[in-house]
């Protein structure tokens, strides 16, 4: 492993560790990405995946965002598909449609066939990292991989889903199966995790993203063990690491003893109650709802200062720190300028 990057003056990295930063920290979920004008023009030219495999361009596109607005923290361009690739499963970025599998997983026998993911498949990502730590200066960079249960749920689907039919069935009625496809995942997460890490990011982040779908008890017996031993091993890296999911507000408390230190909290859920759930000596991250920044400035400055003082109030009740961020990621449509301005808005409270 390479050695750590000190960032000591990293409102972020302090708030993630528990530590007063000197400002409330702020980076955005898809902050890179096509709400930016630059990303759009450099997109036009290059399909999603191939991007993803091109360092200097995940390089470049890591930067927009710091560059324009200024915000605590990059987080790596790149998918949670990416690993899976790597890993020789036949996908692609389907424009306005997203992870399309060729070959859904269904079966035993579809389990079994999954290979570990080869590093070398992924050197790309190795590569744009170290070049980002070179470029980045005292802003830290996050890595961040898809959690198991929410690449099950692209594999067995065969891409987006709004009810997991498929992934639930395999789960609930054939567990066995369920099992070793999450134990598979778990592997290939903490391979890439850690590819990331002995290139020099800061800090990762786990994206549960449709965690949500599940019952407390259907995540605790079916997703939380293999969450929790991705954490566990990326934890002897010693960064900082965030875990993150949608419409998880019954979930929090479960998903903080997964092991992260900071859990990410959507709009659904105010950031004084998340603090009740998770268990103490855990920061949060969020949550202003990402379509409050399409109501005029009024409303994003008044829902912005809520959100800082929502977070003041989960600190004081226990919370180790606030990372102020969306409740999910920038919708398309979002105006930079606004994001620009938020983020200076939070450095100014």
């Amino acid at each position: 492993m390479n050695t750590r990057r000190e960032l000591p003056e990293s409102p972020y990295l302090a708030a993630a560790t528990g530590r007063t930063p000197a400002r409330v920290p702020v980076w955005f979920m898809r902050q890179a990405g096509r709400s930016l004008p630059e990303y759009r023009e450099l997109r036009a030219s290059h399909r999603m995946l191939d991007a993803c495999f091109d360092a200097e361009l995940v390089c470049e596109i890591t930067l927009q965002p710091i560059r324009r607005h200024r915000v605590d923290a990059a987080i790596l361009f790149s998918d949670i598909v990416v690993p899976l690739r790597g890993a020789g499963i036949d996908l692609d970025i389907v424009p306005d449609v997203g992870p399309v599998i060729a070959n859904p997983i269904r079966t035993a026998a579809d389990v079994a066939a999954v290979k570990p993911l080869d590093p070398q498949q992924v050197a790309p990502v190795s590569d744009a990292v170290s070049l980002l730590v070179a470029e980045l200066g005292e802003v830290p960079l996050i890595g961040f991989a898809g959690a198991p249960f929410t690449l099950a749920s692209y594999l067995v689907e065969g891409g987006p889903s709004k009810h997991h039919d498929r992934t639930k069935a395999m789960m609930l009625g054939e567990p066995e199966t369920w099992n070793a496809l999450m134990t598979a995942l778990t592997d290939i997460t903490i391979a890439f995790l850690q590819v990331q890490v002995a290139a020099g990011v800061d800090a990762i982040q786990v994206f549960d993203s449709w965690a949500g779908t599940l019952s407390l008890a259907d995540y605790r017996r079916y997703v939380l063990p293999h969450s929790s031993r991705v954490l566990a091993t990326l934890a002897e890296a010693g960064v900082p690491m965030t875990h993150f999911g949608v419409g998880t507000a019954e979930l929090l408390g479960a998903m903080a003893e997964a092991g992260a230190d900071v859990v990410g909290v959507d709009w659904r859920t105010s950031l004084r109650d998340a603090a009740t759930r998770v268990r103490p000596g855990t920061a949060l991250q969020g949550n202003l709802d990402p379509v409050v920044l399409l109501a005029g400035w009024d409303v994003v400055e008044r829902s912005a200062r809520a959100v800082v003082e929502d977070g003041r109030q989960a600190v004081a009740a226990g919370a180790a720190g606030h990372i102020f961020n969306l409740g999910h990621g920038v919708l398309p449509a979002t105006d930079p300028g606004v994001l620009t301005d938020v983020v200076a808005l939070v450095h100014s409270l």
